[in-house]
């Protein structure tokens, strides 16, 4: 984002200030009503006294950079996508937060109850940015991994189990995990007990490396059906089992349904989020977040994943007491999101996330 004046950036673009004022006005334009812009509207609110026909020279060279283009004949004139990159890199200035707007956030997310669950907390994120952005607010976490104090399996039906976890901060997750055929009372019982006995001071993705180290015990201490409770339990909980795969907390999907008429936009919309819930989409999505130290902004398809949706992506890494990665949040859109608003108030919401997780 830059800091640079609208005359510094244009210079620094190579368009002179009559031309990169001109560009910067089309894309706020759009950005705020969506519709093409037209050479006589300009030609009103430029700081500058220029005709529409100067205006419309200015507009055909910038056409020519690739930078706008002409929706249909004799309309006014809209961002291309690049052109869109090319203001979020060398205009936009990134606003700050409102009081309120602050307030809001920190309230939201602080407010969840300490005995509720991480997963509360990211929902609550998630629906936070939805309604602050009218997108569709987006958490993605790979896993746990935090210092477990206590695990207990929980009978739902015959072959279900619901897996509840405390972590030393008391902060309870809950999964539910398929029993093995015949599996009794005690047994679970006996699982969550060897289980408790080895987890003190440990991640579960420490312990997870440890099972192999710790087979000989397993097999002296259990018996089948309890050794395999206790991979369940731990692989499900490290992220390990082919079947968890990382997260994705999804509010507001609505907002961008509202926005579009078209069938075949809403299909490929509707693909794009059936993209994101498979693994690999969401291990991307992550390693997106992860390569950069602070927000990263995605405008249609300059990532593969939103190629189709021509959807827009703003995402910012969450981190835990060791400052890694453990999981980002963001907000999904049409390529006519407010990104100078929009962006400090995804970091500021994964400032938040990070500080609670913590």
């Amino acid at each position: 984002m830059s800091s640079r004046s609208p005359l510094e950036s244009a210079q620094a673009a190579g368009l002179d200030e009559r031309t990169g004022e001109i560009f910067r006005r089309i894309v706020e334009l759009y950005l705020d009503s969506g519709d093409p812009v037209g050479s006589r509207n300009l030609s009103r609110i430029l700081p500058m006294a220029l005709s529409p026909a100067s205006v419309r020279n200015v507009m055909s060279d910038l056409e020519e950079l690739g930078l706008i283009y002409a929706p249909h004949i004799s309309a006014g004139r809209l961002p291309t996508q690049r052109g869109l990159r090319f203001f979020v890199d060398a205009f936009m200035e990134s606003g700050d937060l409102s009081s309120d707007e602050r307030s809001l956030i920190e309230r939201q997310v602080s407010g969840v109850e300490r005995n509720k669950s991480v997963e509360s907390l990211l929902t609550e994120a998630s629906q936070l940015l939805s309604g602050l952005s009218r997108g569709a607010g987006l958490v993605i976490t790979n896993k746990n991994d935090a210092v477990v104090k206590h695990i207990e399996f929980v009978r739902l039906e015959p072959t279900r189990a619901l897996v509840v976890l405390v972590g030393e901060n008391d902060q309870v997750e809950n999964r539910i995990i398929d029993l093995p055929v015949g599996v009794t009372a005690s047994q679970l019982t006996e699982a969550a007990n060897f289980l408790n006995a080895h987890l003190a001071g440990h991640t579960l993705d420490e312990l997870r490396g440890d099972l192999e180290r710790l087979k000989t015990a397993i097999s002296q201490e259990l018996d089948v059906l309890s050794q395999a409770l206790v991979e369940r339990g731990v692989a499900i909980w490290s992220g390990a089992a082919e079947d968890q795969p990382a997260r994705l907390i999804v509010r507001g999907r609505a907002n961008l349904l509202d926005s579009l008429s078209d069938v075949e936009e809403i299909e490929r919309l509707r693909l794009l989020f059936d993209d994101l819930e498979k693994k690999d989409g969401l291990i991307e999505l992550l390693e997106l977040a992860e390569s950069g130290s602070g927000v990263r902004i995605f405008i249609g398809s300059e990532n593969k994943l939103f190629s189709l949706s021509g959807s827009s992506l703003i995402v910012a890494p969450y981190r835990d007491s060791e400052e890694r990665v453990i999981g980002a949040v963001g907000v999904i859109g049409p390529t006519r999101l407010n990104y100078a608003r929009i962006v400090p108030m995804v970091d500021y919401t994964a400032q938040m996330v990070s500080r609670m997780i913590r």
